[in-house]
């Protein structure tokens, strides 16, 4: 099997998920961080969410990251996201999230969900510019929400859907690979072994 490699980056706001600007808007591409014109992102990120976006030249890999999981011999490739909420999640909320939720496109499939203070999300946030829109009298929290398809504004839509408008969400890990201590801007290339390869199901 011929040497595959990825690259993590951590996506700041404001940045789109795209080489070429063909909107009509202010936000930076990602031309402003790589030269590589072979790269290609193995799975959007929204302009206004930040975190974790994978970047490879290799299309077996990118097939392997984005497609549903019958591409995949059957491997589903989860995508964990902190998000910050509008409101204090309720069981039945909660529940809502795991089980799916009907939206226009149709039921999301289901979810992993659990609700977290600050102190124990896995990473030390960093300040967002602009600031998250905050209501004196409204609280917000935290959750951890692992889902496994990639319907467009997914996360959002899910937790408005359940009454708890996302306010900053911020994507932790994709297919295994994590965030972990990048800092804002910044990314590290990976290069994947055999073994890792056979766990996105590349075999070829």
């Amino acid at each position: 099997m011929a040497t595959s490699s990825l690259i993590l980056f951590n996506k700041p706001y404001g940045v789109q998920s795209q080489f070429r600007d063909d909107s009509n808007n202010d936000h930076t591409t990602l031309s402003q961080y790589f030269t590589d014109k072979s790269l290609r992102v193995a799975g959007r990120l929204d302009a206004t969410s930040e975190g974790l976006l994978i970047l490879t030249s290799d299309g077996r890999v990118n097939k392997a990251i984005t497609h549903p999981p019958k591409a995949n011999h059957g491997q589903k490739q989860g995508k964990t996201y902190l998000v910050q909420v509008e409101g204090i999640a309720t069981p039945e909320q909660l529940i809502q999230l795991e089980k799916g939720v009907v939206l226009k496109d149709g039921k999301t499939l289901p979810a992993k969900v659990k609700q977290v203070a600050e102190i124990d999300l896995p990473i030390e946030l960093w300040p967002r510019n602009p600031p998250i829109r905050e209501r004196k009298n409204v609280p917000t929290s935290w959750l951890i929400l692992t889902i496994y398809e990639g319907k467009n504004r997914q996360v959002r839509r899910m937790t408005a859907h359940v009454g708890l408008p996302c306010l900053r969400l911020i994507r932790w890990s994709v297919a295994g690979f994590e965030l972990g201590s990048l800092g804002v801007g910044e990314f590290v290339r990976i290069h994947l072994n055999s073994e890792r390869c056979q766990q996105l199901g590349i075999t070829d």
